[in-house]
């Protein structure tokens, strides 16, 4: 339990630290960042499938033609999702970003109702109408939706939901999703490079490095989480999950000092406020679980 504790807790650190390390290139283009992560993320990957002996049941896994099409749609959800995050970030709008990952856990609810079949309770009902009522303040407010919270919302939640009916673990699943996208990847940097506008080894030795440590960077916080996923209750990481936007949002406000105006942190307390109501909710229903087993339905 302890280690899966510290486990889901270093995963979800290191995701909150993100910004500073994009930070450090934002010199450069999102998509040739995304680009290097996708590249270099196959490359560690590979390495740990080298190590762990796993090529031939990921070999097994690429014969499976239905496999290979569910995790290129789950794939080209995660590109969206990393470049509207990376170029989010480098352009000064990390607290939006992390309003994403706020909301997150209530995407997560209404994909499962809509497509899962999970049964509404009164207050995630309430929880979900809270953080909407949450949003239209801040669209009314700005005159404009935060569409950039939403769409890493939208897209992260989608890529969750398209993972919990595939069938692979996650350094599988991970490893057939970055195969998927290396290929585009990989084309794109060598034009780059080609044409004497890319970043690697132009740049200097920190920006090439930097590149390339986007792989280990991207690879070991998601095992990290696959590891902790299994080994402690998902109500506990559900809470943990919560550390992420957290240092988001304290990075966006007090380190890059993004304007933060009054009627913003309304928008963002009525959301808070669903998130408690959410969490408290969970909480409860399943102390209730555990002090009546007869409500637990029979699979």
């Amino acid at each position: 339990m302890n280690r899966g504790i510290l486990a889901g807790l270093t995963a979800y650190t290191l995701w909150g630290l993100f910004p500073i390390y994009w930070r450090l290139l934002e010199q450069d283009p999102a998509i040739e960042i995304l680009a290097h992560r996708m590249v270099w993320s196959l490359v560690f990957m590979a390495v740990l499938l080298t190590v762990q002996k796993e090529w031939p049941r990921m070999g097994k896994v690429l014969r499976n033609r239905r496999t290979v099409m569910v995790y290129c749609l789950a794939a080209i959800l995660l590109a969206c999702n990393w470049y509207i995050y990376i170029w989010a970030v480098n352009n000064g709008y990390v607290v939006e970003a992390s309003l994403g990952y706020f909301i997150n856990p209530l995407v997560n609810f209404l994909l499962g109702v809509a497509f899962l079949g999970e049964k509404l309770r009164n207050g995630q009902v309430a929880a979900v109408i809270l953080a909407g009522l949450g949003v239209v303040y801040l669209t009314v407010n700005y005159g404009s939706l935060p569409w950039i919270s939403l769409a890493l919302a939208g897209s992260f939640g989608t890529y969750g939901l398209i993972k919990k009916t595939a069938a692979l673990e996650s350094m599988h699943g991970f490893s057939l999703e970055m195969m998927v996208l290396v290929l585009p990847a990989l084309g794109y940097l060598l034009y780059r490079n080609a044409a004497g506008i890319g970043a690697f080894a132009h740049q200097g030795a920190l920006i090439t490095f930097l590149l390339v440590l986007a792989g280990p960077v991207t690879s070991i916080p998601l095992l990290m989480f696959g590891y902790a996923a299994r080994h402690i209750p998902l109500s506990m990481l559900g809470f943990i999950q919560y550390v992420t936007p957290t240092l988001q949002f304290l990075l966006g406000v007090f380190l890059y000092l993004e304007p933060f105006p009054k009627a913003r942190l309304v928008g963002f307390c009525i959301i808070w406020a669903a998130l408690v109501l959410y969490t408290l909710e969970g909480v409860w229903f399943n102390r209730k679980l555990r002090g009546h087993p007869s409500l637990v339905k029979p699979l």
